[in-house]
């Protein structure tokens, strides 16, 4: 049986306070919430506060980029053993934002996919379509394309522990939601694609859909059956808002 997962992508927000007092309260505010796993994803440089705040809570903590190598010249990046180090259990990968907005293709992804697993955490895989390309009617395509350069990197069975999220491009930030039956036809697709190597994995892995996850919208979508939680962007950055989207999901 899969458990849900609600994780939240804090991107470029935040500040020592709002990162203190925003945790304090989702603690506070998701203590009951024992049937859906939780993540929030800082910024780098408040992941040493955001692991003090969450000691001994329900709610982990997640990265939102890493870099393959575990160590080097490389001046701004940071490595998967540096992310363990902060008790960092999840870590998001292949985000469109890091792909369109600073040339990530899908070989790099699937090595920060890989260096992720190596270091002991969970790798948050994050696939999907631009617009043009689902009125193209290429969804599939591109989302198990950007899924294949992981299977062949990494192989099927490590999907057992890690995550993969749906992400249309079209719908992150922009209001817009892919309908429960669209997000539900992709995550099929996803699961089934899997199946086709490891029919194990694919009944183990957990699926999660990111695009505008609201309060208003989370119940609908987590009731479909091949979606295990939602990747959370703006909506968690309120306490209030990310506790509400937990408890439609257990």
């Amino acid at each position: 049986m899969r458990r849900k997962l609600v994780a939240g992508n804090w991107k470029m927000h935040g500040s020592r306070r709002f990162v203190e007092d925003t945790l304090r309260a989702m603690r506070d505010a998701t203590d009951g919430q024992g049937a859906v796993d939780m993540a929030i994803c800082p910024s780098l440089v408040h992941l040493p506060l955001a692991e003090k705040v969450l000691s001994g809570s329900r709610i982990a903590l997640g990265a939102q980029n890493v870099h393959p190598a575990n160590e080097g010249a490389f001046t701004g990046e940071v490595s998967a053993s540096m992310l363990a180090e902060y008790s960092v259990a999840y870590v998001i990968v292949g985000h469109s934002e890091r792909r369109q907005l600073f040339g990530e293709n899908d070989s790099l992804v699937a090595d920060k996919f890989a260096a992720v697993l190596a270091a002991g955490m969970a790798p948050i895989l994050c696939v999907g379509e631009s617009l043009e390309q689902r009125e193209q009617g290429i969804t599939h395509q591109v989302v198990l394309s950007q899924l294949d350069a992981v299977l062949d990197r990494a192989g099927s069975k490590v999907f057992n522990r890690a995550v993969i999220a749906y992400e249309p491009i079209w719908a992150i930030g922009t209001g817009r939601t892919a309908t429960p039956e669209q997000a539900q036809d992709v995550h099929a697709a996803i699961r089934q694609h899997l199946a086709g190597q490891d029919s194990e994995a694919a009944e183990h892995c957990v699926i999660l859909y990111g695009g505008s996850v609201k309060a208003a919208n989370a119940g609908e979508l987590f009731d479909q059956p091949d979606i295990d939680g939602g990747l959370v962007g703006g909506a968690s950055l309120k306490a209030d808002e990310f506790a509400s989207i937990c408890e439609s999901a257990s």
